[in-house]
């Protein structure tokens, strides 16, 4: 299923686009797209019985917005330097672990929200990402068989960075990844039943139409399973949480100079295969 929520920010509705494109609403079914929802399989049952049936009203999606697929997110777990070709970019070495951080929710925007340029910024980047949604309570997960039973499902995250704040300011990562606006999500949350293979997903992001990041999630150090499972062992993973799992080659910072990082007025474009496509315009904060 590709299930989604739409509406003004902090009022959306949870809804459902069936096989022929057209948008059903989910609200007579379910309170929200969440992590209540996600962990609850009866309810999805519910939901994927209603969508084959063909009962679910449909909903006018002329001018509706987008918002983020899920809803009441707790956390938003990072995966960085992730990708062979954006280590190498950058003129790192390959982790020889997961390099994990974390992003605060309310980062967390629609697809096709404006996405703020932070006042004094040079340095703001875009990132093209898979992002994993958690479906059921995970804790020390010792297989990878075990991981991907506990994720719900897929969509595509802009892991938007400022460089000179990530990197030049002191400190941790964190100046540069929590800025306001920092992580459009979605357009859909991608059941997992229909994502057979995570590995196998072209990504790609464009910059004012050109091309900039042209990647494939095979090229991952960590894939998806060991994520999932490298995660638990050192934090508890909840129904609706978000893990962004890293950008393949492309970014700004990996280009020669002047490296063309964003700047209000651009417009940012990136899908990856079967989970929809996004579009922001770049504003000033």
């Amino acid at each position: 299923m590709k299930l989604l929520r739409v509406g003004p920010p902090g009022a959306e509705r949870p809804a459902l686009l069936d096989q022929d494109g057209r948008l059903r609403d989910l609200s007579a079914l379910v309170d929200d797209i969440d992590g209540s929802l996600l962990a609850d399989a009866s309810a999805l049952d519910r939901v994927r019985a209603a969508a084959g049936a063909g009962v679910l009203p449909a909903l006018d999606a002329t001018g509706l917005r987008v918002g983020p697929p899920v809803g009441r997110i707790g956390k938003v777990v990072c995966i960085g330097l992730n990708y062979h070709g954006h280590a190498a970019e950058t003129g790192q070495a390959t982790p020889a672990e997961p390099v994990v951080f974390l992003k605060a929710a309310d980062t967390v925007v629609g697809p096709d929200d404006t996405v703020l340029v932070p006042r004094g910024s040079v340095k703001t980047d875009w990132e093209v990402e898979l992002a994993i949604v958690i479906g059921r309570t995970a804790r020390y997960l010792e297989t990878d068989e075990e991981a991907l039973a506990h994720v719900a499902g897929y969509a595509v995250a802009h892991d938007v960075s400022e460089r000179e704040f990530q990197i030049e300011r002191g400190g941790t990562w964190d100046k540069g990844k929590n800025c306001e606006t920092f992580n459009p999500l979605g357009p859909w949350l991608v059941t997992a039943d229909e994502v057979p293979d995570p590995q196998a997903l072209g990504m790609r992001l464009w910059v004012n139409g050109e091309l900039r990041q042209d990647g494939h999630t095979s090229d991952q150090i960590f894939p998806v399973a060991e994520v999932v499972r490298y995660v638990s062992r050192f934090m508890t993973l909840y129904p609706g949480d978000i893990i962004n799992t890293g950008t393949p080659a492309g970014v700004a910072m990996g280009q020669p100079e002047p490296k063309p990082y964003l700047r209000p007025g651009d417009v940012v474009e990136l899908e990856v295969d079967g989970l929809g496509r996004q579009r922001q315009e770049l504003k000033s904060a």
